[in-house]
C-alpha cells in the first residue's frame, strides 16, 4: 500500500527533472501553450478587447504578449539550451529553470485578460527575465572570451527597452510611443531570429545533403551571414534615433533584401523543397516580405504597413519560431532530423493562417468565415497545437524513440 501511494509522487518527481534538464523542455511548451491560446481568445472569446482593459489600447496587447509572451519564452529556452552547446558549458536546470518560467508567467497572468492595475508588477517582471538573459548571455560570452555573441546582447538589449518602454506608454496613455516601442520590439526579435537562423542553417543544411555528417558540402558567401542581422540592427538604430519615415522605409527594404538573399542561398537542390529546410527559407521569405511592404509603404506607396508588420510577426517571427521549437526539438531529445507528418501539417497551417490574416489588410472587402481574424486566429493556434501533440511527448521523455515519418 504505501509504495503504490509512493509510486505517483516518484513519478511526479522524475517528470519534473526531466522537464526542467534544459530550457528548451520547459520553455518550447509554454511558447506553445502561450502562441496558441492567447492570440484565440483576443480574437474569438474577447472579441479584439479585454475584460479588463480600460484606458489602454487594447490593440497593443497583443503585440506585447506575442512577442514577449509567446515568441520571449521560446527565446529563453533556445537561449538557454544553445548557449551551453555552443561554449560546451554546463547548461541551467532545476529550479532556476522553474524560477524563471514564474517569472515570464507574471507578465502573462496580466495579458491574458489586459489588467491595467497590473502593468507595473508585470512590466517589472518581463524586465527581470529580459535582463536576466542579457546577463547570461554577457557571463557565457566572458566566461569563454568570446565576442560572437555580441550581436545577441545588443538585440537582447533593444528587446528589453521596446518592452519597458510599451509598458510606460500604456501607463501614460501614448499610442504613438507605444506603435515605435512595438516596431522597436519586432525588429529586435527579427535580429534574434537572424542570428538564431545564421547558426542553424549551415549545420542543418549540412546534415541534410549528408546524414553521414562526414562532409560539409554547404558553405555559405562568408561575407553576407551576418548581413540580415547587422541591417536589421541598423534599423534599429535609426529607430531609436528618429529618422524619418522615407529613411526608416528604406533601411527596411535593405533589410528584407538581406533576408531574401537568404532565401536565394537556400537553393540547394532538389533538397531545398524539404520539409527541414523549407521552413527555414520560409521564415526568411516572409520576413524580407514583410520588411520589404513595410518600407515601400513608408516611402509613400499605397501599402499596409500594419499588413507587412503581421508578415513580418506572423509570417518571419511565428514560421521561424516554428521552425526553431521543431528542429532543436529533435536535436535535443536526440532524435533523426525528419519531421512528422503532424509537423510538416503544421507549419503548412502556419503558412495558411498567414496569408488568412494578411488577406483583410491588402483586400479590405474580403468575406471570411468567422469575421476577417477569426479563421486566422483558429488555424494559427492549431498549428501549435499539433506541434504539441508531437514534441511534448518527445520532450517529456526521458529516452525518446526515433520520430516517424
Amino acid at each position: 500500500m504505501t509504495v503504490a501511494i509512493l509510486q505517483p509522487a516518484a513519478r511526479r518527481r522524475n517528470l519534473l527533472t526531466i522537464v526542467s534538464d534544459e530550457g528548451l523542455r520547459l520553455f518550447f511548451p509554454l511558447a506553445a501553450v502561450h502562441a496558441a491560446l492567447w492570440p484565440l481568445l483576443w480574437v474569438v472569446a474577447w472579441r479584439f478587447s479585454l475584460p479588463m482593459t480600460d484606458t489602454t489600447l487594447p490593440g497593443q496587447w497583443p503585440a506585447q504578449e506575442m512577442i514577449i509572451g509567446s515568441f520571449g519564452a521560446a527565446l529563453i529556452g533556445f537561449l538557454t539550451s544553445a548557449l551551453p552547446e555552443w561554449t560546451d558549458s554546463p547548461r541551467m536546470k532545476g529550479r532556476p529553470l522553474f524560477l524563471l518560467a514564474a517569472v515570464w508567467a507574471v507578465g502573462r497572468l496580466a495579458g491574458f485578460v489586459g489588467a491595467e492595475p497590473f502593468i507595473v508588477v508585470a512590466a517589472v517582471a518581463d524586465q527581470a527575465w529580459l535582463l536576466f538573459l542579457l546577463v547570461y548571455t554577457l557571463s557565457t560570452s566572458w566566461r569563454r572570451r568570446t565576442t560572437a555573441f555580441a550581436g545577441f546582447v545588443l538585440f537582447l538589449a533593444a528587446l528589453a527597452v521596446s518592452a519597458g518602454a510599451l509598458r510606460l506608454a500604456m501607463l501614460r496613455d501614448d499610442v504613438d510611443a507605444g506603435e515605435t516601442a512595438i516596431r522597436i520590439g519586432a525588429f529586435a526579435f527579427l535580429g534574434l531570429l537572424a542570428l538564431a537562423l545564421t547558426r542553424i542553417t549551415v549545420p542543418i543544411t549540412n546534415r541534410v545533403l549528408d546524414p553521414t555528417e562526414a562532409t560539409s558540402p554547404y558553405r555559405p558567401h562568408p561575407g553576407r551571414v551576418n548581413l540580415a542581422p547587422g541591417l536589421v540592427g541598423l534599423l534599429l538604430v535609426g529607430e531609436f534615433a528618429g529618422l524619418s519615415e522615407p529613411v526608416r522605409g528604406y533601411l527596411m527594404i535593405a533589410a528584407g533584401a538581406a533576408f531574401l538573399d537568404r532565401v536565394a542561398e537556400g537553393f540547394i537542390g532538389r533538397e531545398a523543397i524539404q520539409a527541414e529546410i523549407l521552413v527555414l527559407t520560409s521564415s526568411c521569405g516572409f520576413a524580407g516580405a514583410g520588411l520589404l511592404l513595410g518600407g515601400l509603404s513608408l516611402i509613400g506607396l499605397p501599402l499596409s504597413f500594419v499588413g507587412a508588420v503581421h508578415l513580418m510577426m506572423m509570417g518571419g517571427l511565428g514560421i521561424g519560431v516554428l521552425a526553431v521549437l521543431s528542429i532543436a526539438g529533435l536535436l535535443h531529445t536526440d532524435r533523426p532530423l525528419r519531421f512528422a507528418r503532424q509537423t510538416k501539417a503544421a507549419i503548412g497551417i502556419m503558412v495558411a493562417a498567414v496569408m488568412l490574416r494578411l488577406a483583410p489588410e491588402f483586400a479590405p472587402g474580403l468575406d471570411l468565415p468567422g469575421g476577417p481574424h477569426g479563421a486566422a486566429a483558429v488555424l494559427w493556434a492549431l498549428s501549435f497545437v499539433l506541434w504539441l501533440g508531437v514534441y511534448v511527448p518527445c520532450l517529456w521523455r526521458a529516452n525518446p524513440s526515433p520520430e516517424g515519418n
